[in-house]
């Protein structure tokens, strides 16, 4: 119990930025009316390059937080940035597993359901472990993918409409 807590929240930070990611790059590429193939592509591409990023920025913030203590183990600060790699990768995939699995006309759809599904199942997870309010911790993570999505999606519509 005391290891999940230890590692919650690079779980929770990689998962949460897993899917407001990936489905931001979803979004974007179908604001812009772009084809399914430019999603999987850009989709796969964010999600492990982003993912890397993350993991590396997670191990050097946590390296240098233990460098400051004197406490010179890689060890703990490898486990954080695995943690935060393994939850971006294995979350951050839901929103492009609609188009992976192909369900035509649908795949925007599904994929909205199922990242707001996920959404809510790490909101609910946070919330439990941290002994808060489980609806206040899903809402908080729903807002925030939800308004990156926005973004993402009005972001392509109206490069889409210049002509980029």
């Amino acid at each position: 119990m005391l290891l999940y807590k230890k590692y919650l929240p690079d779980f929770i930070f990689g998962g949460i930025d897993g899917l407001v990611t990936t489905f931001a790059v979803v979004s974007g590429v179908i604001g812009a009316s772009l084809p399914s193939s430019v999603i999987l592509i850009l989709g796969f591409a964010n999600l492990f390059a982003d993912g890397f990023s993350m993991a590396v920025s997670n191990y050097l913030s946590s390296k240098s937080e233990e460098d400051l203590q004197q406490n010179h183990s890689d060890k703990k600060a490898t486990k954080a940035a695995l943690t935060t790699f393994v939850a971006f990768i294995l979350i951050g995939f839901i929103p492009l597993l609609s188009f992976v699995i192909n369900f035509g006309e649908r795949n925007f759809l599904i994929s909205i359901i199922l990242t707001l599904l996920a959404f809510s199942l790490v909101g609910y997870i946070k919330g439990y472990v941290t002994k808060t309010n489980r609806l206040v911790s899903i809402l908080q993570t729903l807002f925030v993918g939800s308004l990156a999505a926005i973004i993402a999606y009005m972001v392509g519509y109206w490069l889409a409409d210049f002509g980029v």
